[in-house]
């Protein structure tokens, strides 16, 4: 089942999810692409007339699940421990009959195990999103990861993320759907974003009033490319790119050591006054419109890549890695002409490929790039909208429910 055909089934349905109970399961309720789903989605049942539930430890969006409507319900979901897992499986069960649960949506791995087990228990719908690819080279990690492809429904966040399911899990054909994460375009848009926001950002992050900023927002982590970016700033200022700052955002969830590697790299380099590390970016908005260029330097493929889209939906410059889902989120030749291009895509890992994007983005004229923004916009609205993404879940959940 395609995104293309729920759709129109939750139109048709739109009274079927009054007065049901819908539980996500995710470990926890911190910064991420499916944190930031789960939330959303939860904001759409309750508008549906359905009650929302997340099973998860906890985290900086809890407060955030309830401003919207939501209700957490505490359990131990971020577990990998076996005999944990098999134990929190009755409990999950439990859980679903006292809170008269009649859908279970799982949006992680572990979780998932302990979701699919509560399900044959009781009966109840199973739906699943794979967030990411989840590749696996052993036979063992291919179990544990086919989990997510288990669902009744089960749902890609791309169409690379799809292409992906089927290759390594074609039991699944039949009940895909795909359906991109959505951004709210009403926060991410440029007159939502009040001047002494970024001002306040700006400041935060050392940026003196004439400094143009790069900025990659991205946990610390090795394959989100904050060394290739590292380099690629060395080779700029090489090259005599003098008021450029750029900004690393993003937490090291307990990465320490990748954190000093990054530091000691900066420092080795001679980059102390030019590269910034400022750790956790609570407003994305300011942050995108703070920044000159969005850089997305992934090493590795990207299932769907949110910053990029969320940074077209505000109009600024994005340079992606040229993997992944980046064909689909940012638009650019050769898969399309110059003058359509709504960003630029390089070789993943190519640091002097990395920094010769950045220069052109950086170069650019007002009028290149105010087009540019333009384009990047109108490409966020068409495909990648929150009502989008919201409307096909809940056509998922009806769908699942009407089994």
């Amino acid at each position: 089942m395609s995104a293309a055909t729920l759709a129109p089934f939750g139109r048709a349905e739109s009274g079927a999810l009054a007065g049901r109970t819908i539980l996500q399961i995710i470990p926890r309720l911190d910064a991420g692409g499916a944190e930031r789903t789960t939330i959303d989605v939860a904001a759409a049942l309750v508008q549906a007339g359905a009650r929302a539930l997340v099973a998860s430890e906890g985290g900086r969006l809890a407060a955030e699940l309830q401003a919207v409507g939501g209700v957490l319900a505490p359990f131990p979901a971020a577990t990998k421990n076996p005999v944990s897992m098999a134990l929190n499986a009755p409990r999950l069960a439990r859980l679903i009959i006292e809170e008269g649960v009649d859908l279970v949506h799982a949006r992680s791995r572990a979780p998932a195990w302990v979701a699919l087990g509560a399900c044959r228990r009781v009966g109840r719908p199973f739906v699943t999103t794979f967030h990411g690819a989840y590749g696996g080279r052993s036979a063992l990690k291919l179990r544990y990861n086919s989990v997510m492809a288990r669902g009744d429904f089960v749902i890609a966040n791309s169409q690379f993320t799809a292409d992906a399911i089927e290759r390594l899990y074609p039991f699944a054909r039949g009940r895909l759907a795909v359906i991109p994460r959505g951004t709210d375009l009403a926060r991410f848009a440029p007159n939502s974003v009040e001047r002494g926001r970024v001002t306040q950002l700006r400041e935060a992050w050392g940026a003196a009033p004439h400094e143009r900023i790069v900025l990659l927002a991205a946990r610390l982590t090795e394959w989100k490319g904050q060394r290739v970016l590292i380099e690629a700033a060395k080779l700029l200022k090489e090259r005599g790119y003098a008021d450029v700052r750029f900004v690393l955002a993003g937490d090291a969830q307990g990465r320490d050591s990748y954190a000093r590697d990054l530091d000691a790299r900066i420092r080795r380099s001679g980059l102390e006054d030019v590269v910034a590390r400022v750790g956790h970016c609570h407003d994305m908005p300011a942050a995108l419109i703070a920044a000159s260029v969005v850089a997305v330097p992934s090493t590795q493929p990207e299932a769907f890549g949110r910053s990029a889209v969320e940074a077209q939906a505000l109009g600024a410059m994005v340079v992606v890695s040229d993997s992944g889902a980046a064909p689909e989120t940012v638009l650019a030749p050769p898969q399309t002409s110059p003058q359509e291009r709504t960003g630029w895509r390089v070789p993943p890992g190519d640091a002097p490929a990395l920094a010769d994007a950045l220069a052109s983005a950086l170069t650019l004229g007002a009028t290149a790039r105010d087009a540019i923004a333009v384009r990047a916009r109108a490409h966020v609205e068409a495909n990648f909208s929150l009502e989008q993404m919201t409307e096909k879940t809940l056509a998922v959940y009806r769908a699942a429910l009407a089994r």
